[in-house]
């Protein structure tokens, strides 16, 4: 519950467009938690099975890539599918082994990766055409996830 905590602490600075997202999880992932150990019923919905519908995990893919640059809601998606935030989140993550903020963060990565191999283009470009607000929440973002900022992983890929 610490650990819950302390991200949604730090995500409240706000400085990506996947904040809200990431947000809306987080609050999901602690009400759950407190669900599960005040009230004890929560075991039922572990046992349950089953991803999203290949059509409605299509859709919501085309979605989270799409929308680059909004501050994608987890609530559309989940209206989306005809589900519960909370439903929608555990079969997203059932059919993609992600949850929808993971698997956008992953994405817009594999992008700024194959766009930073692209000499011509600027890293200030390519952080405004994934939709992040500024050039540090990019830089932030893509050393979190690959463990050098994008100039120096540029150089390293070659």
């Amino acid at each position: 519950m610490a650990t819950l905590l302390t991200m949604a602490h730090q995500s409240s600075t706000g400085i990506t467009s996947l904040d809200g997202l990431y947000r809306q999880q987080l609050a999901s992932l602690i009400a759950i938690h407190l669900v599960k150990t005040h009230a004890g019923v929560c075991e039922a919905l572990e046992k349950t099975s089953g991803g999203l519908a290949p059509g409605i995990l299509r859709m919501s893919l085309e979605r989270l890539s799409s929308e680059k640059g909004t501050d994608l809601s987890l609530g559309a998606l989940a209206e989306a599918a005809n589900l519960s935030r909370f439903h929608f989140c555990r079969a997203f993550k059932k059919s993609t082994g992600m949850t929808p903020y993971e698997w956008l963060r992953r994405r817009r990565m594999e992008q700024a990766m194959a766009m930073l191999r692209d000499p011509m283009m600027q890293i200030t470009d390519i952080a405004g055409v994934l939709g992040y607000g500024t050039l540090t929440a990019f830089c932030v973002a893509f050393k979190r996830h690959t463990g050098l900022p994008p100039g120096e992983w540029r150089r390293a890929a070659g």
